[in-house]
């Protein structure tokens, strides 16, 4: 990288190559990730009960 001027070009032009996504596709993807992470979100919760109560379980016997 000898010239930084050139680089900056460079930069601009692909910046202008990228096709950015519309307001409904942000949107649509945003709402997607907000679902993805409630359902990780019960999915884990409801592991943890299960693997409590199984270790609640043993533990009991061993009284």
């Amino acid at each position: 990288m000898k010239n930084p001027l050139k680089f900056i070009q460079e930069v601009k032009q692909e910046a202008f190559r990228v096709t950015w996504p519309t307001g409904k596709e942000t949107i649509q993807g945003s709402l997607m990730v907000i679902a993805m992470a409630i359902v990780a979100a019960l999915f884990f919760l409801l592991l943890d009960q299960i693997l409590k109560f199984f270790l609640e379980m043993v533990l009991s016997i061993g009284v």
